[in-house]
């Protein structure tokens, strides 16, 4: 018989259990990430962002394009209501006004001049009552010019303070824009847009968690208030009024991120993320592959909350490979 060399003789065993360690790892399927179910607080809100605004708040500028003549109020000043904030050149409607005014004036002296002819018999009554249509109508248009010179004078419409004030002496200033911000410097609200998706799980009365740029790692607690009942279709959203507490440090304009806050869990059964394949996850029992069909409640950056079906001791394939199926081995890394 014809023998194998003696090198071949020491090979051929160890190539042996090479193939078979190859065999039994194949065998076993291929390792993966394991993890298992933890205990902590889960948080449904529904995302929004808004501005500070004051609850009692007015705008005010000119109905009519004119020059900015005086600025009788600055940011900050008390005011009452009716008080004066801002003069217009008025001058245009002044002289209108004037000449109407002298126009009715003669009317008045033409009148009582033919009244006493009327009496003596020199013109006719008919031409008397002409004359009193005509001074009805210069009269009406006295009292018509009188609101376009009030209107050069604004007035702060309720009782507050100056929140803003903008335009300068001499600048030229369109009609409709606003001049002056009036209104309670407190209470404050926030007024956010809420996605039309979002806006059926909003109610008045839940909690709000508020962040803005301005104070960074602090959240301000404020609570839903009123809510519009109709939306903005271009923007597919709707307003939300969030109110404040007195104490707050944010300041009317600032513009601010909102959480509502729908749902709040305390001690929730939380998933990493990756676990989660749609509706099921997959673990690991006697070395298999075992999916299980879940109810997902809140889903967040890392962790995802089940509500129902995955026991709190199962061991969970995170991240499985593509490909994976049920029954198939896997050992964990």
């Amino acid at each position: 018989m014809k023998k194998f060399p003696k090198t071949l003789r020491w090979l051929l065993p160890l190539l042996l259990l090479a193939g078979i360690g190859a065999y039994l790892a194949l065998g076993r399927g291929p390792r993966v990430d394991t993890a298992r179910p933890t205990r902590g607080p889960a948080v449904e809100a529904v995302y929004a962002t808004g501005t500070v605004e004051p609850v009692l708040m007015a705008r005010v500028g000119p109905l009519a394009a004119a020059r900015l003549q005086a600025i009788l109020k600055r940011d900050g000043d008390p005011v009452q209501a009716g008080e004066a904030l801002a003069q217009l050149d008025d001058r245009e409607a002044r002289g209108n006004l004037e000449q109407l005014a002298t126009r009715r004036d003669y009317l008045r002296q033409d009148l009582r001049r033919q009244e006493a002819l009327v009496a003596r018999g020199f013109i006719s009554a008919a031409t008397l009552d002409r004359l009193r249509a005509d001074l009805r109508q210069a009269e009406a248009a006295v009292d018509g010019a009188r609101k376009p010179l009030a209107e050069t004078v604004l007035r702060a419409p309720m009782e507050g303070v100056v929140l803003r004030q903008d335009g300068e002496i001499g600048e030229m200033v369109s009609a409709g824009q606003v001049l002056f911000w009036v209104g309670a410097p407190r209470p404050l609200r926030i007024t956010a847009d809420v996605d039309e998706e979002d806006i059926l799980r909003v109610r008045p009365g839940q909690k709000a968690l508020i962040k803005a740029d301005g104070l960074p790692g602090q959240v301000i607690e404020g609570q839903v208030g009123e809510i519009t009942e109709k939306g903005d279709p271009i923007n597919k959203n709707y307003r939300v009024r969030i109110a404040l507490p007195d104490q707050t440090p944010l300041k009317t304009g600032m513009t601010v991120e909102v959480n509502v806050i729908i749902r709040e869990a305390a001690d929730a059964l939380l998933v990493p993320l990756g676990s989660l394949k749609g509706r099921e996850v997959l673990t690991l029992e006697a070395g298999r592959v075992h999916p299980v069909p879940v109810e997902v409640g809140v889903r967040g950056r890392e962790q995802v909350e089940i509500l129902a079906g995955l026991a709190p001791d199962a061991e969970l394939i995170v991240a499985p490979p593509a490909g994976l199926k049920a029954g198939d081995r896997v050992r964990p890394r």
